[in-house]
């Protein structure tokens, strides 16, 4: 990996701004999909799966989810291991989005004013499973386990290959329908329905380019939980180990070609044994060493302050941080493990916390997924007579300076009253 030191402004610009072009033709193809679905419904929903995916799955196997036979046989056929993993995941995500759910309350402004917040579960939600190189039951453990703590009625997972243990998964997490059914044209169904597949409230879980810009496409009319891009780690450390260290990154490097891993310290000793230990533990092949040498680096600060800046502006999905470093000095990253411990392959899978993480910097402004995504916040608002008495005046100044006279005149009608 290169190292590049924090005096070198071009090139620390160059990391931060991640250089992710949009794909115009993706998005373009996308949106062709979603719309031939959202208009013929069922049959473009098929036709644009048997062309791009190239199932052997009869029309009625696609239109109807996996029935409780299928997804009993899978978990069956899931190693008894496996099924032992999974509940131990399923039951850490679910005691933390059980926390996470925000909570009701009512706010009394003065007598007879009273202002409540209300908080429901959304209906039905959508949750993507890929199903490319690797089966992720993870997945679907993290989008569809939150959506149960916080009450969602209906819970509806697409995958276009579910392995055995994606099915286990599935059970495990207590989904009321999978379909196996990817791509664009799974999105769009989930967001508009076809006839044989209802709409949902709200779409959520990874996908390739295709499912990224549809989810995108859609997320005018459906709303999605985030726009992942390529996945992301970034290491700060003075006292690590330098094999852990390299371990680390290349492990998130291995998820795609497209994947990030950052290693920031103030150690120039530290940085050459981890960039050896890397040459060192790197596999003869696959998509490792071609992210670590198109999007890795490492990072040479002159001080700890310099490094928690760097940090700052990448805005990582996934941050590392040394036992004694204080996590209250970064500001924005989706996740931070703290500790030589802390491994950040065990976030993947059952520390609790969502793996699903904002990317590209979206760290800047929101977290991960997580119970609060399944629920709508809003008020319900009281105002007695004497309360409006109290409060009418100074609305209708308020309407009035802002020129909206009817405004005004509605408050005013009933203070004349």
């Amino acid at each position: 990996m290169r190292i590049i030191r924090t005096s070198d402004r071009q090139a620390i610009d160059a990391l931060v701004a991640r250089d992710e072009a949009r794909d115009p033709k993706v998005e373009r193809q996308a949106a062709r999909i979603v719309d031939d679905v959202r208009k013929r419904g069922d049959e473009a929903l098929i036709e644009w799966t048997r062309k791009l995916d190239r199932t052997t799955r009869s029309a009625r196997q696609l239109l109807r989810p996996l029935s409780r036979a299928e997804l009993d046989r899978g978990w069956s056929r899931t190693p008894a291991g496996v099924r032992r993993s999974l509940a131990l995941a399923a039951d850490n995500i679910r005691k933390v989005a059980e926390r996470q759910v925000p909570r009701g309350f009512t706010v009394s402004l003065g007598p007879g004013h009273r202002i409540e917040q209300r908080v429901e579960p959304l209906g039905r939600v959508g949750c993507y499973v890929p199903g490319g190189r690797h089966p992720l039951p993870s997945t679907l453990l993290m989008t569809a386990i939150p959506a149960r703590a916080a009450g969602v009625g209906t819970i509806v997972a697409v995958c276009p290959s579910p392995a055995p243990v994606v099915l286990a998964a599935a059970v495990e997490a207590g989904v009321d329908a999978l379909y196996t059914l990817g791509g664009a044209q799974a999105v769009a169904a989930l967001a508009y329905g076809t006839g044989s597949i209802e709409r949902v409230d709200k779409i959520v879980g990874p996908g390739n380019a295709w499912v990224a810009a549809a989810k995108a496409y859609v997320s005018r009319d459906c709303p999605i939980d985030l726009h992942a891009g390529p996945s992301e780690i970034v290491v700060c450390s003075d006292a690590g180990k330098p094999a852990w260290i390299a371990a680390d990154l290349i492990a998130q490097a291995e998820h795609d070609p497209a994947a990030r891993a950052v290693f920031v310290t103030t150690k120039m000793r530290l940085a050459l044994a981890v960039a050896a230990e890397i040459e060192r533990q790197l596999p003869a092949s696959g998509p490792a060493p071609a992210s670590l040498q198109a999007n890795g680096a490492i990072v040479v600060a002159s001080s700890r302050r310099e490094a928690a800046v760097v940090v700052d502006r990448l805005a990582p999905e996934h941050l590392v941080i040394d036992d004694g470093d204080d996590p209250s000095r970064y500001r924005a990253a989706g996740t931070i493990f703290v500790g030589d411990y802390s491994v950040q392959a065990a976030g993947d899978y059952c520390t609790g916390s969502n793996h699903v993480l904002p990317t590209g910097g979206a760290a800047r402004f929101r977290g991960g997924l997580s119970a609060a995504d399944f629920v709508r916040v809003f008020s319900v608002q009281r105002l007695s007579r004497a309360a409006l008495q109290r409060i009418g005046p100074a609305a209708v100044t308020l309407a009035e300076a802002e020129g909206l006279v009817a405004h005004a005149a509605s408050v005013r009608a009933r203070l004349d009253d």
